[in-house]
């Protein structure tokens, strides 16, 4: 921070970080990084007067009432009702999710762990995926399968399924090979990818009646949304029990 602030020349004060782990103290220690730190001990090594640090997808939800339509793709649901809670997720290195409620002519956003909620097969194949990789990670969380990281997992557990041994493969290649169809096993672990993180969107939603919307954020699927879309739109609707409700519901990213 302090390389960062001498190199553009600028002097602040007060400052406001996003990062993503929870925030519920003075520690703060990074969920997929090694990094942690005191908040007050950065504030008065940063020289500030205020310093607020935040979860990633509590900025990322905060922002969400200031898009505008040209920021958004719609892909199913009605239009959304103001004032009406809203839920926003998406995959990265891990898997962020928030809500945000209006309350007293504000928004407030609701921060979470829900990334680390457990993945629930909803068929054969999810069930033979679950299989692989607990055998591989213990524990199998929505974030195991939905993130960066997740899709290799998901690729890794579709080969070694077959009895076959997976390549070394990062998630842009495994994206990259799915997407020009040149690898079948990669077709397979980002459609399987879509496919959960529409159905864990549409439980999200039902989860607190998000009639304010469900946003997909980040750059996960940005480049290959056209291709994605169907498949993430479909999953959204899976549960006929609450098939109405649903499509009551807008889904953007």
């Amino acid at each position: 921070m302090r390389v960062y602030l001498e190199e553009h020349q600028v002097t602040v004060n007060e400052g406001c970080i996003a990062i993503a782990c929870p925030i519920t103290g003075d520690w703060v220690a990074m969920t997929n990084h090694t990094w942690a730190f005191s908040i007050a001990e950065m504030k008065r090594n940063l020289g500030f007067a205020h310093l607020e640090i935040i979860n990633d997808f509590t900025a990322v939800s905060m922002a969400i009432p200031m898009l505008k339509a040209e920021h958004l793709i719609q892909f199913g649901g009605s239009a959304p009702v103001a004032g009406k809670p809203i839920a926003v997720y998406g995959a990265g290195t891990g898997l962020g999710v928030a809500h945000l409620v209006h309350v007293d002519k504000r928004w407030v956003s609701l921060p979470g762990e829900g990334g680390h909620v457990d993945f629930a097969p909803n068929s054969e194949e999810e069930g033979i995926i679950l299989e692989e990789l607990r055998a591989e990670l213990g524990h199998v969380s929505a974030e195991r399968v939905l993130s960066g990281p997740g899709l290799v997992n998901l690729y890794r557990a579709i080969v070694k399924s077959d009895g076959r041994l997976p390549e070394n493969l990062q998630p842009r290649e495994v994206t990259e090979r799915a997407l020009a169809d040149s690898c079948t096993d990669c077709r397979r672990a980002l459609s399987l990818f879509c496919v959960i993180m529409g159905r864990f969107g549409g439980n999200l939603a039902l989860t607190l009646g998000t009639f304010g919307g469900v946003y997909i954020a980040g750059a996960s699927c940005r480049a290959s949304w056209s291709s994605l879309k169907p498949l993430v739109s479909a999953a959204v609707l899976k549960t006929k029990a609450v098939l109405k409700l649903m499509f009551r519901i807008s889904r953007f990213t």
